[in-house]
C-alpha cells in the first residue's frame, strides 16, 4: 500500500512538472511570453499620429484597426510557439471579440477560464471619470474594477488628465492584461455574478445593473461614488463616420455610429460562460442616439 501511495504522489508531482503554471515567465517559452507581454506593450505604445492627422477624420479608426490587427497577431503567434501559453487565450479572448470573430472568441474564453485567468479589459466608466482609465476583469466568478494606477504604479498623463500607457518595463500590468493580474492589487469593487441582474448594450456603453451598490473611486478623483449600475465603454473598438443628406437640405453631413455589434458581442460572449443560467437579462439592441 505504501509503495502505491509513493508511486502516485509521484506521479502526481510529475504531472504538475509538466503543466506550467500560466502566470510564471519561467514555466513559459521565453519568445512567447514576450509576445504577450513586452511585444503587446510595443504594440500599443507605437506612434501611429502625427499632428496633422487631426484633420484627417477616418486616421483613429484606421490606427485602431491596426494595433488590434498587430496584437491579435502577435498572440496567434505566442500560442504558435508554445502552446501552454493560456496567456495568449486570454488576450485572444478579448482580442477576437474586437476584432469580431465570435467562434474564436468563445474557444478562447474557454480555455483561458478554464485555467483560472481573467479576460482583461482597459475601460471608461463614464459616470465615476471619464478623464482616466480602469481596468475591468472577468472569469467565472465575478467581475473586478480596478484603478488603472492599481495596476501601473504612478500614471502619466496627458492634457485633461488623460493617461499614458505604460511601456514593457511596467511588466506586471502587461500581464494583468493578458488575464493574470498579481493577487495583491486591491480592486476597487468586486461583483459576483449572482448580483448582476442585467447587461444593457447601446451605441458605445455597456450598462451592468446590480442587485446591490457598489462604490468606487477613480485615480485621479478618490472621492468615491456610489453606483447602482456600471455604465462602461470597454476599449478596443471605436465608431464609424457615415456621410447623409439631412432632410432639406443640399449638402451632405457626417454622422458618428457607435460600435453597437461589439457591445452586443462583449455581453452575448460573457454570459454563456458566467451564467449558463440565464438568469442575467439581455435587453434588445436597439441602436439609436446617444449612448
Amino acid at each position: 500500500m505504501r509503495v502505491a501511495l509513493v508511486a502516485f504522489a509521484i506521479l502526481q508531482a510529475a504531472r504538475a512538472l509538466a503543466s506550467p503554471s500560466p502566470c510564471v515567465p519561467a514555466d513559459l517559452e521565453a519568445r512567447s511570453y514576450r509576445l504577450v507581454t513586452e511585444v503587446q506593450a510595443r504594440i500599443v505604445g507605437e506612434p501611429r499620429y502625427r499632428w496633422w492627422d487631426a484633420f484627417d477624420l477616418g486616421k483613429h479608426e484606421d490606427a485602431l484597426d491596426d494595433l488590434n490587427s498587430a496584437a491579435t497577431r502577435a498572440a496567434e503567434r505566442a500560442l504558435d510557439l508554445d502552446p501552454r501559453n493560456v496567456m495568449a487565450q486570454a488576450l485572444l479572448a478579448r482580442q477576437y471579440v474586437v476584432v469580431d470573430e465570435p467562434e474564436l472568441a468563445v474557444e478562447a474564453w474557454a480555455k483561458a477560464l478554464e485555467a483560472g485567468l481573467a479576460v482583461v479589459w482597459t475601460a471608461t466608466l463614464y459616470d465615476v471619470d471619464a478623464r482616466t482609465y480602469f481596468v475591468m476583469a472577468f472569469d467565472r466568478r465575478e467581475l473586478r474594477v480596478y484603478t488603472f494606477e492599481a495596476l501601473v504604479g504612478p500614471v502619466e498623463r496627458r492634457f485633461g488628465g488623460i493617461p499614458e500607457f505604460p511601456g514593457p518595463d511596467r511588466e506586471g500590468f502587461w500581464r494583468g492584461m493578458a488575464g493574470c493580474i498579481d493577487a495583491g492589487v486591491v480592486p476597487e469593487a468586486r461583483v459576483p455574478w449572482s448580483d448582476v441582474r442585467e447587461i444593457k448594450a447601446g451605441n458605445w456603453v455597456l450598462w451592468f445593473k446590480l442587485a446591490r451598490p457598489v462604490r468606487i473611486a477613480s485615480d485621479r478623483k478618490r472621492k468615491k461614488k456610489e453606483l447602482r449600475e456600471i455604465k462602461v465603454a470597454l476599449h478596443g473598438r471605436t465608431g464609424s463616420l457615415e456621410a447623409y443628406k439631412p432632410v432639406g437640405e443640399d449638402q451632405l453631413a457626417l454622422r458618428g455610429r457607435g460600435p453597437a455589434g461589439y457591445q452586443d458581442l462583449i455581453r452575448r460572449t460573457l454570459v454563456r460562460f458566467v451564467d449558463p443560467e440565464r438568469r442575467i437579462a439581455l435587453p434588445p439592441l436597439k441602436p439609436g442616439v446617444g449612448w
